[in-house]
């Protein structure tokens, strides 16, 4: 009969060695994996998020560019402020002083009898001068006392407004520094997005065409523009003048913009004064409503229900703007990005 032995068993050592061997077969692998390429980033999901973070980043420069007009308007009436406190000051002084004086002389010259001072006086013309100067101040004392107190009033007054004033300023500084922040916050997201790709696909996606990139330039036949008068027509010509100057946030020319910023240059090339954000911008003159068929050159064309964005309405149912960040001043369709109202200056 054959005979049947069991099968020999591995020693501890032999499992010991396999399964370390094992394991080092795994780290390898481990390591190579880790150092091969990575996996190309889907150059839609990375225009999609970068798309996203640059609106987001237009809003917030919004947000500092009204901070920043704020800061500026409490600044300058804070420094009037204070003028007026260092001016009142002075007065106050000068009022304390002469007031002092009258009544030094109504001290020293009290304790005698007019009679008396008349007959001891070697020079009587020279005191009844003195005297009758005298009568005077002191018909007048009670009014420069009054004078005194108003003037205190008016000095304090004055400085509770200045302390008011530069309260609100530290206020609308501290706003201004987190909108500043948050930009660079969604820029930076936006560069470590892109940095991914080639630089052919991020120029693709900062400039390329669609709503995404707010529009592609078109080729603007300026002969076929409807002409606008007066200084509608000038804001027009000096905003595409501006064509392919850079987008820069917080930007108010003359070489680069944000989108605000090229509404109000360009009409203050033509003497008029507009407000420094989309969303005041969004208050100025007449509302033409948010049909583009009844917008005029010179027009501005309000987008997005928080009005972060802004153009100027050229004619031929197309606008100048100032897109976003990595683009240019350019033309676009009226209607390319939803209208939220369209203001005539």
């Amino acid at each position: 009969m054959a005979s049947h032995r069991r099968p020999k068993q591995p020693s501890r050592a032999r499992v010991t060695v396999l399964t370390a061997a094992a394991a080092t077969a795994v780290a390898l692998s481990a390591q190579v994996s880790a150092h091969a390429a990575p996996a190309q980033p889907n150059k839609d999901e990375v225009k999609a998020q970068v798309d996203k973070l640059l609106e987001e980043q237009e809003q917030a420069a919004e947000k500092y560019n009204g901070a920043k007009e704020k800061s500026d308007q409490l600044r300058k009436q804070a420094d009037q402020l204070q003028d007026q406190v260092a001016r009142g000051q002075e007065q106050l002084t000068e009022l304390a002083s002469g007031l002092a004086a009258v009544a030094g002389d109504q001290y020293r010259h009290a304790g005698v009898d007019p009679s008396m001072q008349l007959m001891l006086s070697s020079d009587p013309d020279k005191y009844l001068a003195q005297a009758s100067s005298f009568d005077q101040a002191a018909s007048t004392q009670a009014e420069t006392l009054k004078s005194l107190e108003d003037q205190q009033r008016r000095l304090n007054q004055q400085k509770q407004e200045a302390a008011t004033v530069l309260a609100e300023l530290d206020s609308s500084t501290q706003a201004l520094n987190d909108a500043k922040n948050d930009v660079q916050t969604k820029l930076q997201e936006a560069q470590k997005l892109l940095s991914q790709l080639s630089a052919a696909d991020r120029a693709a996606i900062l400039r390329g065409t669609g709503t995404a990139s707010r529009g592609a330039d078109r080729t603007v036949d300026l002969a076929s523009l409807p002409k606008a008068a007066g200084y509608a027509g000038v804001a027009v010509q000096k905003a595409m003048d501006k064509r392919g100057s850079a987008y820069v946030w917080g930007a108010t020319g003359p070489s680069t913009f944000d989108c605000s910023g090229l509404m109000v240059w360009a009409y203050a090339q033509a003497g008029v004064s507009l407000p420094r954000t989309s969303q005041s911008q969004a208050g100025v003159g007449t509302n033409v409503g948010k049909d583009w068929h009844n917008a005029q050159p010179g027009d501005l064309v309000i987008y997005y229900n928080d009005a972060h964005h802004v153009g100027m309405y050229i004619g031929n149912g197309m606008v100048v703007h100032a897109p976003r960040t990595g683009d240019v001043v350019k033309v676009m369709a009226a209607d390319t990005l939803p209208i939220q109202t369209i203001r005539r200056v």
